[in-house]
């Protein structure tokens, strides 16, 4: 935990094939960190493991990734791309909160719930596809997509939370499926 927090010269990371889990923390705050290379043997990106590495413009996440945890990219505000792999199966609350550059994401088949807010304020998205492997759309999970113009909701999903589209003032037209039984409860 807490490895490298607030190491704010840091320009550039090689995590190599030895480690596992990137911690909570690890470069939170590494304001300056602009490449990172994760090894193929990470499985877990930690709790606020990037948050606020305000620099980091794009990262490939290896296939051995099975989760994302809980703030890991909050407020990368020059994140404009992130590449997912199938494996990932949980995207954790407020994962990429507030990244307002990033423009597309492909979220994987296997992930079956998206986390609270976990892509709020992604303000610069148009359009999201969401995979028939999602059964709940969490709290506020894509609020203030202010550019949104288009959602493709597969009928695999069965709750839409609270405020999951709030704010989405470019929205034109949404179909929800016949599967949803609850939404904003």
């Amino acid at each position: 935990h807490y490895a490298f927090d607030g190491c704010t010269s840091l320009t550039s990371i090689i995590i190599p094939d030895s480690v596992t889990q990137i911690g909570e923390f690890a470069f939170e705050g590494c304001k300056s960190l602009k490449s990172v290379t994760i090894s193929n043997n990470v499985t877990e990106i930690g709790n606020a493991a990037f948050q606020q590495c305000i620099a980091l413009t794009s990262i490939t996440l290896p296939d051995s990734v099975t989760e994302i945890g809980i703030h890991a990219f909050a407020l990368c505000i020059s994140l404009k791309s992130i590449t997912i792999l199938d494996n990932v199966t949980k995207i954790g609350v407020n994962a990429f909160w507030g990244c307002e550059s990033l423009k597309s994401i492909k979220i994987p088949y296997g992930v079956t719930k998206i986390g609270n807010e976990a892509f709020h304020g992604c303000k610069s998205f148009k359009s999201i596809k969401i995979p028939d492997s999602v059964t709940e759309i969490g709290e506020d999970a894509f609020r203030e997509f202010t550019s949104l113009e288009s959602i493709d909701i597969p009928d695999s999903v069965t709750e839409i939370d609270y405020g999951a589209f709030y704010g989405c003032t470019s929205l034109e037209s949404i179909i929800i499926p016949d599967s949803v039984k609850t939404i904003g409860i």
